[in-house]
């Protein structure tokens, strides 16, 4: 079927969904963008996403040409008008058309898309047994050159690490701050769970505050599950009980194995599956 693409303001079909090869997102990287899930005809946690949007563009002095309010609305409009109640959504905003210089102030006008369609990150079965993941040689962005905490269109370096895990037949790469210290995967936060207590990077080591990530601090407290913030290091997930990564279209993934040593017995365990069954239940509630 062909998919309606909200664009600037109108529903248009998939292939008339079209940008200009002058626009500086698609020239230089320069935009923001979200991914957004839809469960059960709902919008889950949209309203942090949306502040989220809101403030990766605000870092980069990037005016969206819309208001929150209006996003959202044109978010829904979007799978609505596609007839899903079960989706992924993209919600892309860039600098919009300039010129072949760098210059953001000759991209007179930002340009706005939405897309809604299916999203499968990893097999089913996968969650059942866990997969195996590489630490990367590539680092996450220095908080100085940009910021990890903006969702940006510029993603070269976690396809980087992406492409050295596919080199290694798996299917993520955990990415290292410029300190060597746990950052995060190049498309999933990540959780260790040592002696019952849930641990996580902080978000001054260099990662992107997911949201899912959120929910799952979220339920650790509502579950009297201990879970803490704190600096990590590698030898820390080599020595784990259990590892998990979690993402809005990962969901919550069990990880088995890190660089070859095997992970806790070898197979998901007790803390991570609770949380997987918490996650549903809240995603259903």
């Amino acid at each position: 079927m062909s998919l309606k693409i909200w664009l600037d303001g109108q529903l248009v079909d998939q292939a008339n969904a079209k940008i200009s090869v002058y626009d500086h997102g698609l020239l230089y990287g320069d935009g923001v963008f979200e991914g957004i899930r839809v469960y059960h005809g709902k919008l889950f946690e949209i309203e942090t996403h949306i502040r989220r949007l809101y403030d990766s563009a605000k870092s980069i002095r990037l005016v969206i040409p819309i208001t929150p309010e209006q996003m959202k609305a044109a978010i829904e409009q979007t799978f609505r008008a596609n007839n899903f109640t079960d989706c992924y959504v993209r919600a892309v905003v860039t600098r919009g058309v300039g010129d072949l210089g760098i210059n953001p102030r000759n991209s007179k006008s930002p340009s706005v898309f939405i897309i809604a369609d299916t999203i499968a990150v990893y097999p089913r079965a996968m969650y059942e047994k866990g997969m195996a993941v590489i630490t990367a040689s590539y680092i996450r962005n220095h908080p100085n050159a940009q910021s990890p905490r903006i969702k940006s269109l510029n993603y070269l370096n976690n396809i980087l690490a992406k492409i050295e895990a596919n080199d290694a037949g798996v299917p993520e790469a955990v990415m290292l701050n410029h300190e060597g210290n746990v950052a995060e995967c190049t498309a999933d936060n990540i959780f260790i769970v040592r002696d019952g207590k849930v641990l996580t990077p902080k978000v001054t080591d260099g990662i992107l505050e997911g949201v899912t990530r959120g929910v799952i601090i979220k339920l650790c407290a509502k579950s009297s599950i201990d879970c803490v913030e704190r600096t990590l290091q590698r030898h820390d997930l080599y020595v784990a009980d259990e590892i998990f990564v979690t993402g809005t279209g990962a969901e919550v993934m069990p990880v088995t194995k890190v660089d070859g040593r095997v992970i806790g017995t070898g197979e998901p365990g007790s803390t991570t599956r609770k949380l997987i069954d918490l996650f549903k239940q809240y995603v259903r509630g």
